[in-house]
């Protein structure tokens, strides 16, 4: 019986060194540049920008617009009660951000 307990005490002795095996946790961490825009008047978007959004958007309203240096815009425009942020090219062309 002794043998029993004893051999039981080793293999549960054993089993805790694995146990306490450290886990490696893998971080990963993305980077985002943000782009500088700064707010312009709406009556200095290009012809394009504003038509593209009657057109796409009839109806809504520009709000605010944003530019920054790559002749990029950022507009946040409202069409009943609600509110939306695009991002548009100076042609007029829709840009997914």
């Amino acid at each position: 019986m002794k043998k029993v307990v004893l051999t039981l005490a080793i293999v549960l002795g054993g089993l805790t060194a694995f146990a306490a095996t450290p886990v490696l946790v893998q971080h990963n961490t993305e980077v985002v540049a943000q782009e500088e825009f700064k707010e312009i008047e709406i009556s200095k978007l290009p012809t394009a920008v504003a038509e593209a959004v009657q057109k796409d958007f009839a109806g809504a309203k520009i709000e605010k617009a944003y530019v920054n240096d790559k002749e990029e815009y950022k507009l946040e425009i409202s069409k009943d009660d609600a509110t939306k942020t695009l991002y548009a090219d100076k042609e007029g062309n829709w840009i997914k951000k």
